[in-house]
């Protein structure tokens, strides 16, 4: 069994700190299509309600104003209603709500009000000018399922209800302990980290030769992007273990340094 196989990575993995791959799959042009109707129902009741309001309150106005207040009650139905909503549940809009769906960018990052708008603009054509047919096709030959208005924002819509199982994290080796905490693992590759990690998972139920092989294979890959080096004579096992074990516990510190600034930037007097 080649180390390499391990330390893959498919386009639609999402890498945690710890090099744990969530798999965000794609939503299929079904539940798309499902999504898709439910806001376009939406939006034709939002449609209909402004337009009453707007039509009353320019029963006695001049033409040009009530060509602005169509003008105003599309932009608002069309554009600034998906963005906004697009935009503060990051990436759901009420389709997407009610089918378990969510937008998010190529990296699988949450996406912000540039994308969402983007989304809605190029939406706006796609969908409601030309009928939903240059959605359709770009979704049906796209292997993430993306419409134009997802290769504009570089975006795409996955499931967001997947059930996920971690294993427990694979803990520090003691005797390393001091030494990981001088090393430098910052420049080891997601996709070896990912491979280093599932073979610790693994491990156990590898025959011993096999077991020896890889973990041998996996922590002389690992050395070059480790330093200092280990100690001599250190098992690979461990050597990878400590890796993983102190890669996890950086990023934690730095997610909890970072929630910490949030929190100070965003508390009231």
């Amino acid at each position: 069994m080649a180390g390499q196989e391990f330390a893959m990575l498919t386009s639609d993995d999402l890498v945690t700190g710890e090099a744990v791959a969530l798999d965000l799959p794609p939503a299929g042009l079904a539940i798309r299509i499902a999504s898709g109707l439910i806001d376009l129902v939406v939006a034709l009741v939002l449609l209909v309600v402004l337009a009453l309001v707007f039509g009353i309150a320019a029963t006695n106005v001049g033409g040009a104003i009530a060509t602005i207040a169509v003008i105003s009650v599309t932009v608002l139905v069309f554009v600034a209603f998906p963005t906004t909503i697009e935009t503060l549940t990051r990436g759901r809009s009420l389709g997407k709500l009610a089918t378990g769906l969510r937008t998010v960018r190529d990296d699988a990052g949450p996406i912000s009000f540039q994308h969402a708008l983007i989304r809605a603009l190029i939406g706006f054509v796609e969908i409601y000018l030309f009928s939903g047919v240059p959605a359709f096709f770009s979704m049906l030959l796209s292997d993430r399922g993306k419409r134009l208005a997802d290769h504009a924002a570089g975006t795409y819509v996955v499931r967001s209800r997947v059930g996920l199982t971690l294993a427990a994290p694979t803990p520090m080796p003691p005797h390393l302990a001091s030494w990981a905490a001088g090393a430098d693992v910052a420049s080891l590759p997601t996709g070896l980290a990912l491979g280093v990690r599932q073979f610790l998972g693994r491990a156990r139920d590898l025959d011993p030769a096999t077991r020896q092989a890889v973990g041998a294979r996996l922590a002389e890959q690992v050395s070059a992007y480790v330093a200092p080096a280990p100690p001599t004579g250190t098992p690979p096992y461990d050597v990878l273990a400590a890796v993983v074990a102190t890669r996890r516990e950086r990023d934690l510190e730095r997610l909890r340094r970072e929630q910490s600034s949030r929190r100070r930037l965003t508390a009231r007097d």
